[in-house]
């Protein structure tokens, strides 16, 4: 966990790092969903995906993660990667496993929110920006600071 957390706090400057608690709860809510980038022994990034129900997005810094029994999403929480790790094509591999766990899963979609001018990086990747509708998903958004963008993917 405190590899996770190192890597957190160099790459989150827009917005307060989630706590170790809400990253835990996470992790241990879907460790078949959640990976790791690894450079000789050091771990250099991961991606934290979660399986759940479109629009129920996870609050941020959530002090725990209970997952709906019959999902349809795959809502890339958090990637993030370190310095020497970016441009690496370790962020590319980490999305590409997150997606072959959600095809497993059978899951018909993909989403995640996009934050720190990271949308065009995600609409490389296939993912489109959509508008938040209702309040409950409009504040998530909200929570993760201005120039947050919500972004989808259709996989089946």
């Amino acid at each position: 966990m405190a590899c996770v957390l190192a890597v957190q706090a160099q790459c989150y400057t827009a917005i307060v790092p989630e706590s170790a608690q809400s990253l835990r709860a996470k992790l241990l809510a879907a460790p078949q969903s959640c990976f790791v980038a690894r450079r000789g022994a050091a771990m250099v990034g991961y991606l934290v995906a979660l399986p759940l129900r479109w629009p129920e997005l996870p609050a941020l810094d959530s002090p725990d993660c209970l997952l709906p029994a019959q999902p349809d999403t795959l809502y890339l929480h958090d990637l993030a990667l370190a310095a020497p790790a970016r441009g690496s094509g370790a962020g590319r591999a980490l999305v590409d496993a997150a997606l072959a766990q959600a095809a497993l899963w059978r899951l018909p979609q993909a989403a995640l929110v996009a934050i720190q001018d990271s949308a065009r990086y995600w609409q490389a990747l296939g993912f489109r920006a959509l508008a938040a509708q209702g309040q409950p998903l409009q504040a998530k958004l909200a929570s993760y600071g201005a120039g947050a963008v919500l972004m989808r993917k259709e996989l089946l």
